[in-house]
């Protein structure tokens, strides 16, 4: 297991990541034109990420429909990405109201919180720019994840910070790095990307140091619980309605992805780098297993 930080690397880890965020942080407002036309033609995302991506359902769109399908995906990831950062600002605003608001690390959660208020009203910005429904998550998901935030603590809040913030990050670094993508789109991301690098940095020493030390029991509880907002999490990226608005029967389409080995893949590279972490800190394990499999982020093991 990784070593266990002292209060004092978690303090000077803060005051770097405090003294990163003041020199360097965008206002999506001022740094991106939104008054720009979008590009006509271009796509919203790549295509080989797409959920239907290689069945034959792919195979009997349009362009025009793959086009589509493509903007549509983009805004239920981008307003399912409002959602879990809201789950996220309330998990951290929780952590604030129980500690000591002078010591750094709960300075930087403030921090952190005020950078996520950005990145949402961005996202949403982005997604009314590209003409397409704010979709969020499916009323079970969108109800039950209003437990959170009571349920949620430890190194399994801040592990399932990560598993959402990665997952995107994935995705997002190699959408910006295509010249065919959206400018709007490559620049939403390259902006959201710069700066979850300090969220990742802060809450991967967060779920080493609450590691430490956690008995059966509540070894098991983080199990269960960050495996289950995980799969919580990959499950809700794509809301089937998503389908229904480029003339697909949304139910076929759906179960057409859940099933589709490509979108497996894409999950499994997208958290590939996030599931190594959370292995190595003792995350990853029983009783949660079941639900990392469901999920698609477990490869064979």
């Amino acid at each position: 297991m990784t070593r266990t930080l002292d209060d004092h690397g978690r303090e000077k880890t803060a005051d770097r990541l405090l003294k990163s965020s003041a020199g360097k942080f965008y206002d999506p407002e001022v740094d991106i034109d939104w008054s720009a036309p979008l590009a006509e033609g271009k796509p919203f995302q790549l295509e080989h990420r797409s959920s239907l991506y290689g069945t034959q359902l792919w195979d009997r769109l349009s362009d025009e429909q793959r086009l589509e399908l493509g903007r549509h995906e983009l805004a239920s990831i981008a307003s399912n990405g409002i959602f879990f950062e809201v789950l996220l600002m309330q998990l951290l605003l929780k952590e604030v109201y129980n500690s000591d608001p002078t010591r750094k690390h709960v300075q930087y959660a403030l921090t952190e919180i005020a950078d996520e208020c950005r990145h949402s009203t961005m996202f949403a910005r982005s997604v009314e720019t590209v003409g397409a429904p704010a979709y969020g998550p499916v009323k079970i998901v969108h109800r039950l994840g209003k437990l959170l935030p009571f349920i949620g603590y430890g190194p399994a809040l801040y592990g399932s910070i990560l598993v959402a913030e990665e997952i995107l990050d994935r995705i997002q670094r190699e959408s910006m790095a295509d010249e065919n993508i959206q400018p709007l789109v490559r620049m939403v991301n390259r902006i959201h990307v710069l700066e979850e690098a300090r969220h990742v940095t802060f809450a991967r020493e967060e779920v080493t140091r609450g590691m430490a030390g956690l008995g059966k029991a509540e070894l098991f509880y983080q199990r269960w619980l960050i495996a289950v907002v995980s799969f919580a999490i990959t499950r809700s990226l794509i809301n089937p309605r998503v389908y229904r608005a480029i003339g697909l029967d949304a139910r076929e389409a759906w179960q057409t992805a859940m099933a589709n080995p490509h979108w497996h893949e894409t999950l499994r590279w997208s958290g590939e780098r996030i599931m190594a972490f959370l292995d190595d800190a003792g995350l990853v394990g029983q009783p949660g297993t079941y639900w990392w499999r469901k999920s698609f982020l477990l490869g064979a093991r």
